[in-house]
């Protein structure tokens, strides 16, 4: 997998643990990254569910209101082994509002209704509150804590997580087929799965190479830093006192390319990396740019909110965290503990 190739900041982890024992060890709870109008043609509903998939969920509710699938919103995907709590929307212009209630079942609970006045959007959330069970903890106790405390004041590499690639990879091989001409992909949510795959893929190897060269958490000369909390970025021409205490006081971020059309923003050293590590990738950039992508960037950095913990047992631990959108739980579990399948009970 993807994810293997990629280096810990903090080592390798020394302890190791089930995760997802059950859907109930894994919560994630949406934050959106707006206020619902209170009225409009579309409904806002805020759904518990749990072992079920996001997009499966949203065709049960178009069917269920008699709607397109198209009618149907969600700000993210949440995973299916899980407990997760987020909102849809459905556009219901014309149409008279079924009785929610009768919606739900053992593992969906609608919790909240409210009006809206747009269609609910992918990315328009603040980020996901998780609250994880970490079973079976073999290794030394003491370094975990030691482990937890480094990144609540540093954090973690802000890689994407393998989730994004596809099992086994597929996305990438798909990707890869459809930069060398080698398949033709019609279907648009595929070929968009498949060229946001190949986009993380190349963030994920520059962001390798800051990690192993002890530059991921570093302003370099002609880096581009992102603006916390946003998607404004500038180029810092030359390193300065006033540079140096924005980034320790956490109001900038050093980044790298979400790769798309244009010129890379970095210059000097930063750009000198960056080139160097995405050289055996010329044809998939050059892909990435027929395909109409804009070049974006995305913060090295991923730092944990809220971050939290309790021992329940002598081999379990609870965490709590925050993440903003579009980041993910399984890049701060992997510089926690070795993931293991969890033993039968």
């Amino acid at each position: 997998m993807e994810s293997n190739l990629l280096p810990h900041a903090w080592g390798r982890p020394v302890v190791t643990a089930a995760i997802r024992s059950v859907p109930e060890d894994f919560q994630v709870d949406e934050e959106p990254g707006f206020t619902p109008d209170g009225e409009g043609q579309h409904v806002l509903l805020r759904i518990r569910k749990r072992n079920a998939n996001t997009q499966w969920l949203a065709r049960q509710l178009a069917r269920f209101a008699e709607v397109p699938a198209r009618d149907v919103g969600f700000a993210g995907l949440k995973d299916r082994c899980a407990v997760t709590t987020q909102w849809f929307s459905i556009d219901l212009a014309g149409k008279a509002e079924p009785d929610w209630s009768a919606f739900d079942s053992q593992d969906i609970q609608v919790i909240e209704v409210v009006r809206h006045g747009r269609k609910l959007r992918r990315g328009a959330l603040r980020g996901n509150h998780f609250v994880l069970v970490l079973r079976q903890i073999e290794g030394n106790r003491e370094k975990l804590e030691h482990r937890l405390h480094q990144i609540r004041h540093n954090g973690v590499p802000n890689y994407f997580g393998e989730q994004r690639f596809g099992q086994n990879s597929s996305n990438l091989d798909q990707a890869d087929g459809m930069f060398r001409g080698k398949i033709r992909v019609r279907d648009r949510h595929k070929r968009g799965l498949y060229l946001s795959a190949a986009r993380s893929l190349l963030f994920n190897r520059v962001l390798a190479e800051r990690v192993r060269n002890g530059t991921w958490q570093r302003i370099l000369p002609g880096e581009v830093v992102m603006l916390a909390g946003s998607r404004s970025f500038f180029t810092v021409d030359s390193l300065s006192e006033q540079i140096e205490q924005r980034f320790a006081s956490g109001d900038i971020l050093p980044t790298a390319p979400l790769w798309g059309r244009g010129r890379s923003a970095a210059q000097d050293q930063a750009l000198a990396l960056e080139t160097a590590a995405l050289l055996e990738f010329q044809s998939w950039r050059e892909g990435l740019e027929s395909a109409g992508l804009k070049q974006e960037r995305r913060p090295l950095q991923l730092q944990p909110g809220e971050l939290a913990w309790e021992w329940t047992g002598e081999e379990t631990l609870r965490l709590g965290f925050f993440l903003p959108a579009g980041s993910y739980a399984t890049v701060v579990l992997r510089e926690l503990v070795a993931v293991m399948q969890p033993s039968p009970p």
